[in-house]
């Protein structure tokens, strides 16, 4: 049976329009998250109680086809890196590898999750989504200092006191934020901040993001067809994430 957390024990700062699900260390936020999002319902935010990683899942109820509702994610990848920009030290960098992987100063932290369900086909609007956001918030013991050089934790590169549930406090702000920009301006200025995070591979080269995700580069000038990096291959490989670590990849 799932473990959860005694409310008077713990307690997470969300703004209205959130329902927390505590966990215990033990827990699986994603997981968890998959598992009640139909009962649940929109705003249920499922965070777990670590140490070593700041981890949650959001539930959402999108009113869109799947097939561009998954572009949630972009929402979620940016209200991530807002989260982390809002309590790092000065003059440090967020960016982010396609789709899902953040990075901080170049060194893999963590990343974000999408899940819907597996019966909904891409023209139906899903039941549910449920974000997952997994960042690695201290230096695992057993790894010597500098041995990783592209793996990063929170605590290691800067952060004093790594807060994990004020982290997840201000991951649900920026997150509602994002919504409301889309609900309000459309997607491109969610695509455009995303896009700023996103390094560039070579210079001048144009982006955007498709209606299903895919994300369009072509050349300057260039007269055609862009070429397409799909956004389903990248969530199904997940790059980011190591399940028998559950949690971020060692790099």
């Amino acid at each position: 049976m799932m473990s959860r957390v005694n409310e008077a024990e713990r307690a997470l700062d969300l703004p209205p329009g959130y329902t927390p699900v505590l966990l215990r260390e033990s827990g699986d936020a994603f997981a968890h998250g998959l598992a009640i999002a139909m009962q649940a319902g929109a705003g249920t935010l499922v965070s777990v109680g670590r140490y070593d990683l700041v981890e949650l899942a959001v539930v959402l109820e999108p009113a869109e086809p799947l097939v561009s509702a998954r572009r949630a994610l972009f929402v979620g990848m940016n209200a991530t890196a807002d989260a982390i920009a809002a309590h790092c030290p000065p003059e440090r960098e967020v960016n982010f590898a396609w789709p899902d992987s953040i990075l901080f100063d170049g060194g893999l932290l963590g990343g974000v999750r999408l899940g819907w369900p597996e019966d909904c086909a891409e023209t139906d609007a899903p039941a549910w989504l449920v974000l997952g956001v997994m960042l690695r918030a201290v230096d695992l013991v057993s790894i010597e200092p500098g041995a990783m050089p592209r793996t990063v934790s929170l605590m290691g590169e800067g952060f004093e006191i790594v807060q994990t549930d004020a982290i997840v406090g201000s991951f649900a702000r920026h997150l509602m934020i994002g919504f409301d920009q889309w609900n309000e301006s459309g997607f491109d200025p969610v695509a455009c901040n995303y896009l700023t995070r996103l390094p560039k591979s070579k210079a001048g080269e144009r982006r955007r993001i498709d209606r299903n995700g895919d994300l369009l580069i072509s050349a300057p000038f260039e007269v055609g067809a862009a070429d397409r990096t799909s956004l389903l291959d990248g969530l199904s490989r997940a790059a980011w994430y190591d399940p028998g670590l559950r949690g971020p990849k060692l790099a």
